[in-house]
This record gives C-alpha cells, sequence and structure tokens, in this order.
C-alpha cells in the first residue's frame, strides 16, 4: 500500500482525536477527578439571591461587623459586641471550592462569649470561604470573607 500526504493527515487526525478521546473519557468516569458544583441546587439557590445581598448590607451598615483573626495559626470569627449573645441564632459556614468533603459548619447557638474557635484540626492548607449567616431581632446578617489557611 502506497502512502500519500493525504492518508498521513487522515491518520495523524484519527491519532489527535483518539488521544483526545482518551483524556475526556478519563476524566469523567476517574473519581479522583471530582467535578463538585460548589452548592447543589444552582437555580433554588439563584432564587435567594436577593436575600443574600440584602443580609450583606444589613451586616455593613452594622457599626461593629464581624472580623475574622488569625493569632498564631490559629483562626477564629469575632462577633459584633453589640449582638445579644442569647437572642442570635445563625452559623459559620467554611467550605472548600476544592472538595466539598472538607466543608463544615459551626452553629452559633449557646454561645459564652463573642469569639468562635474555627477548630485546626478540620482545616487543612488552601483556600477556605467563610460565611457567618446569622439573624438577630428578625433582621438577616451575612458576613463573607476568603482566607488561606
Amino acid at each position: 500500500m502506497k502512502m500519500n500526504w493525504g492518508t498521513g493527515m487522515v491518520l495523524v487526525l484519527a491519532a489527535f482525536i483518539s488521544f483526545i478521546m482518551y483524556f475526556v473519557v478519563t476524566m469523567l468516569t476517574n473519581k479522583d477527578y471530582n467535578q463538585d458544583l460548589v452548592v447543589e441546587d444552582y437555580y433554588k439557590a439563584e432564587l435567594h439571591y436577593q436575600e443574600e445581598i440584602d443580609a450583606e448590607e444589613n451586616a455593613l451598615a452594622l457599626k461593629d461587623n464581624v472580623s475574622v483573626l488569625n493569632t498564631n495559626g490559629t483562626w477564629s470569627v469575632v462577633l459584633p459586641k453589640a449582638i445579644d449573645l442569647t437572642e442570635i441564632e445563625g452559623a459559620i459556614r467554611l467550605y472548600r471550592t476544592s472538595n466539598k468533603v472538607l466543608d463544615f459548619e459551626i452553629p452559633l447557638t449557646g454561645l459564652k462569649t463573642n469569639e468562635v474557635i474555627i477548630p485546626n484540626e478540620k482545616m487543612i492548607d488552601g483556600r477556605w470561604n467563610i460565611m457567618v449567616n446569622w439573624t438577630y431581632k428578625n433582621e438577616e446578617y451575612l458576613f463573607k470573607k476568603e482566607i488561606n489557611y
């Protein structure tokens, strides 16, 4: 069989397509490559986005907002001092965009002080998103921050 440039082009193109398809199939079927969304019900969460914006504006309007501090490698979330801790309801959510298995939540009920320590044993190195969502006197508040642990 004689090979000309047309046959060579077809063989090279077929080899390239096979090469690309191998990687596509590997990425879609291998459990090591996780394609999780940040939010499971994306469209449902999108409907409540304006409420999130309003809650963030409420938090920004506070005289003393939430702060996230790193003291000698220990991260803590400091709530406003003007808030009565017995009337607050909510949670601190920490999530990793790279792996949802690492996400965890700290409830804001039964607090003794306005400082909440984030447990180091649940944290691993990398970027974390912190969302502090609370209700105080029937008003929603939301604070968001990104940290590198």
